[in-house]
């Protein structure tokens, strides 16, 4: 089973390079923004719950994130694979996907993370905010709160995965296709 976790910044790219890379590899993609956002439209008491974090670009609680992990898991019990876009953000939350993905008898194959300077991710997300209507990547303050947020609680991860030889930073400055090829032999070198 590939097992891919995108890595990045908000802005970085992620969601646009997870939906290449399930077209290519025939995975699973596992957003947990776009889960929560279901959630939200759907005004689960859990979603209402997350909404309070997502409002103000900090993380929602690993216990929510983690069982909508795991129902998602359940639902795909006969994939190839999965790309997990978004998540982990934590260490305790790497923690408990390794845990999980030990019960069902696999493991993550690699971590792609997508390096892109500060100042395109600011103009990504504000054009993203325009087209999406989403209101946490139209206000200034929130996305630079988000970034600081990956800074400080998500970038501790690399070391997680190094340790493991899972790790590849990836340039995601350029050309949409050309990053898709960097991200697509460091998968087949696996």
């Amino acid at each position: 089973m590939l097992n891919i976790i995108l890595f990045g910044s908000p802005g970085s790219g992620k969601g646009t390079q997870a939906i290449k890379l399930i077209d290519k590899y025939n995975l699973v993609h596992l957003a947990t923004g776009d889960i929560l956002r279901l959630e939200l439209a759907e005004k689960t008491t859990l979603s209402m719950e997350a909404k309070q974090f997502m409002d103000k670009g900090e993380l929602v609680s690993d216990e929510v994130v983690i069982g909508m992990i795991n129902s998602k898991l359940d639902k795909h019990k006969e994939a190839k694979g999965f790309v997990f876009d978004g998540f982990p953000r934590t260490t305790a939350q790497a923690e408990a996907l390794d845990d999980l993905l030990f019960q069902k008898g696999t493991s993550i194959s690699i971590v792609l993370a997508l390096e892109v300077e500060h100042f395109e991710l600011i103009k990504r997300l504000l054009n993203r905010g325009k087209d999406s209507g989403r209101s946490d990547d139209q206000d200034i303050s929130i996305i630079e709160n988000r970034i600081t947020v990956y800074h400080k609680e998500t970038a501790p991860l690399i070391n997680y995965y190094k340790d493991q030889n899972k790790f590849r930073a990836i340039p995601g400055m350029g050309n949409i296709d050309n990053i898709f090829v960097r991200l697509c032999n460091a998968i087949d070198e696996l």
